[in-house]
């Protein structure tokens, strides 16, 4: 009965690991913006009603908004120029961009269908509206290329493969299967940065603003992490140094496009 049973949980775990499997690259389509192929089951309406649906409760876990309204008004200004003089004008999301009271943590980040966030201690950090243009336009990047709404594609895809595996090996190979999905995950992150990093340029020119100015932003974020950062590898972020490099190179070829 054991053996049975054994292979009765085998099958199970092979069936879930190929359900996900087939969900997940069932779910592929080309963005009509970046010209990628992905893998995503929301829809747009989906991803903006998700990102509005959280944006409470992240202005609530940074401390509520920044109560200033003339840095609001300059963080609203700088990202509607960004996107109504780039590609994001011609999606369907809906924009909104947030100044965040928390003055220790240095972050900006978006949340799926055009809702961006940016710290005041960032904010402070920044020497001229130039640099907010890079900081608003790497996160409209996020938002038009559907980096959340595909990582929460890729992380269904981990988790169908880490239950499968889990379920049809009683357990043993979950944190083999577990360790294989954070490698996949954490790849895409660094990947997803590197290219909001590139949209940001073309946006930023785009918009008239200074892309080089990205590069100051970068030394903030490097200066932020401190002589201990973690290395590259082990982070979804890619060290600010490489980053820098990119940016330059994406410069260039917009330039000569």
């Amino acid at each position: 009965m054991r053996r049975g049973g054994g292979k009765l949980k085998l099958f199970i775990g092979v069936a879930i690991v190929a359900f996900a499997v087939i969900k997940y690259f069932g779910s592929a389509e080309t963005n009509e913006h970046t010209g990628e192929k992905q893998y995503i089951d929301l829809t747009i309406d989906e991803e903006i009603a998700l990102g509005l649906q959280a944006t409470p409760s992240m202005i609530e876990q940074h401390g509520g908004l920044y109560p200033n309204q003339e840095y609001q008004d300059i963080v609203d200004a700088v990202g509607a120029k960004l996107v109504n003089s780039s590609i994001g004008k011609s999606t369907n999301y809906q924009y909104d961009f947030h100044l965040l009271a928390d003055d220790r943590t240095i972050n900006a980040f978006a949340l799926p269908g055009g809702q961006c966030f940016i710290t005041y201690a960032l904010y402070q950090q920044l020497e001229n509206v130039d640099q907010l243009a890079g900081v608003l336009g790497h996160e409209i990047g996020h938002v038009v290329a559907k980096h959340s709404a595909q990582r929460m594609s890729q992380q269904g895809l981990a988790q169908g493969v880490i239950t499968g595996v889990s379920v049809g090996t009683d357990g043993s190979g979950g944190e083999a299967a577990a360790a294989i999905a954070q490698m996949l995950t954490m790849k895409y992150g660094r990947d997803d940065e590197l290219q909001s990093d590139e949209l940001g340029v073309k946006m930023m020119m785009d918009a008239g603003f200074d892309p080089y100015e990205m590069i100051g932003v970068m030394k903030i974020l490097k200066a932020a992490g401190g002589p201990n950062r973690t290395p590259e590898f082990q982070s979804t972020h890619p060290d600010p140094e490489n980053r820098i490099e990119r940016i330059k190179e994406a410069i260039e070829f917009y330039r000569k496009a």
